[in-house]
């Protein structure tokens, strides 16, 4: 490969980290906590490749290798770079819950959670409604109407979820939870992977290994949002 190839490479790859980082399109791929660390990446290649080219601009040379030392496989690096600039995959959404084996089911049983939080109909996280749908011994969720966030997941024999991914660190470890909803009109017809506000109350003992650790929301009201900035729960 030709060394202005392999320089252009570094300040192509270098920019597309400094330009997920600066527009927040970072989270779609990892979670908030390591943009500092994307950040230093970014500005470290980028300032490779901008050196390595104001220094052969400086002597007025042009070096080749004609052995190709590294290979065919430096080209791969393209295809992130491609990827950020042309196409800007979006966040993983319905698809992934769909192929998911099993909702998450949190590690450990007779957890003691705090009491909800106050008002009619407080907002919960997706992981904490399921946490609590499935162990918490206080039974803080009966007979309490809550609100969610998540897509919408089109499953089998018309069965209608809310879904929302979680992540560890990155794309590569999400995991999914879902919750099945039931007594709305129009469940059937919302778009796959259509973002909304759903509020209900969940169906006691519906979180079961029998189906999957996956609660049943009985649905009171609904409306679509825009998607969030954070797309993940952390």
């Amino acid at each position: 490969m030709r060394r202005e190839t392999q320089n252009v490479l570094l300040v192509l790859l270098g920019g597309a980290l400094c330009k997920i980082a600066y527009n927040g399109s970072f989270l779609r791929y990892v979670k908030p906590s390591l943009l500092p660390f994307l950040i230093c990446a970014g500005v470290v290649i980028l300032s490779l490749g901008l050196i390595s080219i104001g220094r052969d601009v400086r002597a007025g040379r042009t070096v080749t290798d004609h052995h190709d030392h590294a290979g065919r496989s430096t080209w791969l690096l393209v295809l992130p770079v491609l990827a950020i600039f042309l196409v800007a995959p979006p966040a993983l959404g319905a698809d992934t819950v769909s192929r998911s084996a099993r909702a998450v089911a949190p590690k450990q049983p007779a957890l003691a959670l705090p009491p909800l939080p106050a008002g009619p109909a407080p907002a919960l996280r997706m992981s904490d409604f399921v946490t609590r749908a499935v162990w918490d011994d206080a039974d803080s969720l009966h007979g309490r109407q809550v609100r969610l966030v998540g897509f919408v997941v089109h499953g089998a024999q018309d069965s209608t979820y809310l879904g929302r991914l979680v992540m560890a660190c990155c794309a590569a470890d999400v995991t999914s939870v879902k919750v099945r909803l039931e007594g709305y009109r129009g469940l059937a017809v919302l778009p796959q992977d259509g973002w909304f506000e759903v509020q209900g109350q969940v169906i006691p003992g519906s979180a079961k290994s029998n189906t999957r650790f996956t609660p049943t929301l009985t649905v009171s009201a609904l409306h679509p949002v825009p998607v969030p900035t954070e797309p993940y729960e952390f």
